[in-house]
């Protein structure tokens, strides 16, 4: 038995360390790091979970597929994605969000969860309009081809999600410190009432987090898409919950810890799910659930926070 466990434990560190497993692990990483930023950026302002966030992935992804359904060329199903997300969470705030805004933040969260499942069952109805399930967004397939590095096959999709995620996370980090609504996000973030006080307006800040936050959806339905082309009403729910245990994993009262928590269980749920062998791939979120308990046992306060210093949360 305990040559078994050492043989398997080999295997499973010797493809853990295998250059493709590292780089699909990284790049996993970074598209769950950019919707950790778009979760983290709502929570830090509105202190909302927005569970609906993956729905609006999904609606992207949907809108991705109706383009390339009718052979619009590549960047024409990109923009109508971009055009849809952003729609979507500009009026999730405005319909849902804003008129719920003074109530407690309980019942702001059930709002997220119904806006999650009446957009999950729309999705349903209009993916079951042609009598099958799924849609498939073939157009962006080529995205997904492989370049051969250094005899390791590198994913083009792989490197425009570490690069995109790198630039989104370098331009949003100079927003919040530069711009005149991204120092009243923090200061919002920081205090509401006093930063409304001082002159910041409430409808704006939030509005501009929502907006941001949309266009990082539209992003990673992009990226998600490229990856797993056909679309159904389910699409990025899987993911959207194991993003939900990275940021609170990394520490939700800051932007840069619950980033850094996205990354690290995409990064995790991909070296895992690259070293485990097939037979065993289904007990993979068991794993990854498992780990988080035993961190949070230990950090509660979050992976990536320190203990008794200042909170930022933007």
């Amino acid at each position: 038995m305990t040559g078994l466990l050492a043989s398997g434990l080999t295997d499973f560190l010797s493809s853990a360390v295998d250059p493709q497993v590292q780089v699909d692990a990284i790049g996993i990483g970074s598209i769950y790091a950019l919707m950790a930023v778009g979760i983290g950026l709502v929570f830090g302002v509105l202190r909302l979970v927005n569970f609906a966030y993956g729905q609006l992935v999904m609606a992207g992804a949907f809108a991705l597929a109706f383009a390339s359904d009718r052979d619009w060329p590549v960047w024409g199903g990109i923009a109508l994605c971009f055009l849809v997300v952003i729609a979507l969470s500009l009026a999730m705030d405005r319909v849902v969000f804003r008129p719920l805004r003074t109530q407690s933040a309980a019942t702001m969260l059930v709002a997220t969860f119904a806006v999650a499942f009446l957009l999950q069952a729309v999705a349903l109805l209009i993916d079951q309009s042609d009598d099958t399930l799924g849609e498939p967004a073939a157009s962006l397939a080529k995205l997904n081809l492989p370049w051969t590095i250094w005899g390791t096959e590198v994913r083009k999709i792989t490197v425009v999600a570490i690069v995109t995620a790198i630039v989104c996370l370098v331009a949003l980090v100079l927003f919040l410190g530069r711009t005149t609504v991204g120092l009243q996000m923090r200061a919002a973030s920081m205090d509401f009432e006093t930063a409304r006080l001082l002159g910041v307006r409430a409808n704006r800040v939030i509005g501009s987090a929502v907006l941001v936050s949309g266009i990082l959806a539209a992003v990673v339905a992009v990226m998600m898409t490229v990856q797993q082309p056909l679309v159904t009403s389910t699409f990025a729910l899987r993911e959207t919950i194991v993003v939900l245990a990275g940021v609170v994993l990394g520490g939700m009262n800051r932007l840069i810890s619950a980033t850094l928590g996205g990354f690290a269980i995409g990064y995790a749920s991909g070296l895992l799910g690259g070293a485990l062998p097939t037979a065993q791939s289904q007990y993979l979120p068991s794993f990854l659930f498992g780990l988080v308990i035993v961190i949070l046992i230990l950090r509660p306060g979050g992976l990536f926070t320190r203990a008794g210093g200042a909170v930022e949360r933007v």
